[in-house]
């Protein structure tokens, strides 16, 4: 039985140059190999991709610099491992050569079981984060919240009522 909430992810960048640019190059040779580990990995459930085999031509609305990347996994440990503890790791410690600095360009979420969220989600889940800060409805690696029961939340009640 699968668990009834995945952990979707967001990541997104603007690249310093055309994703065909020469300056580029070591990113996009890096695609497949990074995604096949990604779908080997743990936990993996599902990403986002476009005409390829990868994102990067779903450009975030008129700016064809400015991808997403997404993914569901089944649990945090399964993502972190993949984030932090494989051959990605190398590829993210680059990001800097290939794309411009953002102060926020990640956000964790609780999906349903199933659930292949938007990059119109997705954008919507950072604008909270950056809003708000991290909750259970938008988090971070640093400030992880635990998946939802799936049970109803019983509304709090007002002390002053």
């Amino acid at each position: 039985m699968s668990p009834p909430f995945h952990l979707a992810q967001v990541n997104v960048g603007r690249l310093k140059a055309p994703i065909d640019h020469p300056s580029i190059q070591d990113f996009t040779d890096n695609l497949d190999r990074i995604n096949a580990v990604a779908e080997a990995s743990p936990g993996f459930v599902w990403r986002l991709t476009g005409g390829g085999n990868n994102a990067t031509d779903l450009a975030i609305g008129t700016d064809p610099l400015f991808i997403p990347n997404m993914s569901v996994w089944t649990d945090n440990p399964s993502l972190g491992a993949f984030v932090y503890r494989s051959d990605h790791v190398g590829i993210m410690r680059r990001r800097r050569e290939w794309f411009e600095h953002m102060d926020l360009y990640m956000a964790l979420w609780w999906v349903p079981g199933g659930h292949e969220p938007t990059v119109e989600e997705a954008l919507e889940k950072l604008a909270l984060l950056k809003s708000h800060g991290p909750t259970p409805a938008a988090f971070t690696f640093r400030t992880p919240f635990p998946a939802p029961t799936g049970e109803p939340v019983a509304p709090e009640l007002d002390e002053c009522a």
